[in-house]
Order: structure tokens, then C-alpha cells, then sequence
């Protein structure tokens, strides 16, 4: 048991490193072509909920909570909030840019990076955007399956 446990934490931390590299892969761009990303927390959370909640939708049964029911139904219920706080968070940000204009952003750049950077960070935003609107989602009826399949199978 203790060499399965082991084995759970070191995939977590894999997982964790893999994911702070995509952040820094993903950032990385923008943080060479802008002075100011106002919006990086935003897109930090968006692109960690993304990676994590669809590692944990298709990696369940290998997870610390795979088998902890009461804690299975207290994130499906954190689901809820998190959704509409994704659906704030990228609202927010296609407000901003649908106000403000891009100029605020990458007014000090010449046209060709411009276009390009703007390009870049309006796909980023709008997949990890609307990914993380959706991942919740799927990962509350994962949760909800899975607590249905222990119940009643007794596997996760």
C-alpha cells in the first residue's frame, strides 16, 4: 500500500512540474512582447484548471480522492462556482479588449509583432478561456459517475 501511495504522490508532482511547464510555455510570448499582462492570473488559473481538471477526468481512478466519497461530493459542488467564475474571468477579458482595444496592450509594438502577439494571446485566452469553462463541467459528471460506480460496483 505504502508503494502505491508513493507512486500517487510522484505522478501528482510529475503532473504538477508538467504543468507549470506548459504555464511557463504558454506565457512565455507574451511576457517577451508585452510591458504589462494585466490578465496573467486570469490566464495562469484558466490554463491550471484546464491541464488539471482534464488530467483528472481521464486519470481518476489514479488520484488521492478516487476512492473518498464525501470529498468526490464536495468538489463536484466546487464545480458550480468554479464555472461561473471561468465564465467571469473570460468575459472579462473579451470586455476588456471589446472596450479598451488592443492599443492599451500593444501600442508600443511595431505593426508586424502586433497583429502577431494579438493573434497569439486572443487564441490563448479563448481556448484556455473557454476550456476552463467547460472541464469543470465534465469533471463534476466524472466526479458524479464515479461516486454512482463506487456505490453501487464498488470500482471507481
Amino acid at each position: 500500500m505504502k508503494k502505491q501511495l508513493a507512486l500517487k504522490v510522484w505522478l501528482e508532482l510529475i503532473w504538477w512540474l508538467i504543468t507549470a511547464l506548459i504555464i511557463f510555455l504558454v506565457l512565455y510570448p507574451i511576457h517577451q512582447a508585452m510591458y504589462v499582462w494585466p490578465f496573467q492570473t486570469r490566464n495562469i488559473i484558466s490554463i491550471l484548471v484546464v491541464v488539471t481538471l482534464t488530467r483528472y477526468v481521464f486519470l481518476f481512478p489514479h488520484t488521492f480522492v478516487a476512492r473518498q466519497q464525501i470529498w468526490k461530493i464536495v468538489l463536484i459542488l466546487l464545480m458550480f462556482p468554479l464555472t461561473f467564475a471561468m465564465i467571469s474571468s473570460l468575459n472579462g477579458f473579451m470586455t476588456y479588449i471589446e472596450e479598451q482595444t488592443w492599443d492599451a496592450l500593444t501600442g508600443h509594438l511595431p505593426t508586424d509583432a502586433k497583429r502577431n502577439i494579438e493573434t497569439y494571446i486572443w487564441t490563448e485566452m479563448i481556448f484556455f478561456g473557454a476550456g476552463s469553462v467547460l472541464t469543470p463541467a465534465l469533471f463534476a459528471i466524472r466526479l458524479f459517475l464515479s461516486v454512482w460506480r463506487q456505490h453501487n460496483r464498488g470500482t471507481v
